[in-house]
């Protein structure tokens, strides 16, 4: 799960530039199918008709989570860790 989570927050939930954390506490290997309507990337335009068949009808993420695997996604507040550059110089020369 802590990969699955990982994958989510890196992947499909990058955008929103928040971490996924695991809580679920589950700490065995899974072998499952997720299937949900991804989301383009800005500027792409594809056709409908040039999509597969029934992929318009997959659900989001966020409920697909939940219906297909009993998962949902959580905003909550907590630490996160993140580094602070506070002096740079360039390197002597040799």
């Amino acid at each position: 799960m802590q990969y699955f989570s990982s994958w989510l927050g890196n992947t499909v939930l990058q955008r929103d530039e928040r971490p996924v954390i695991d809580k679920t506490g589950l700490d065995k290997f899974y072998d499952f199918n997720l299937s949900f309507l991804p989301d383009l990337p800005p500027g792409m335009d594809i056709p409908k008709e040039n999509l597969p068949p029934g992929f318009l009808d997959r659900p989001s993420i966020f409920d697909a989570l939940r219906q297909q695997l009993g998962l949902k996604l959580e905003a909550q507040k907590g630490p996160v860790e993140y580094y602070v550059i506070d002096h740079v110089e360039k390197p002597a020369g040799n």
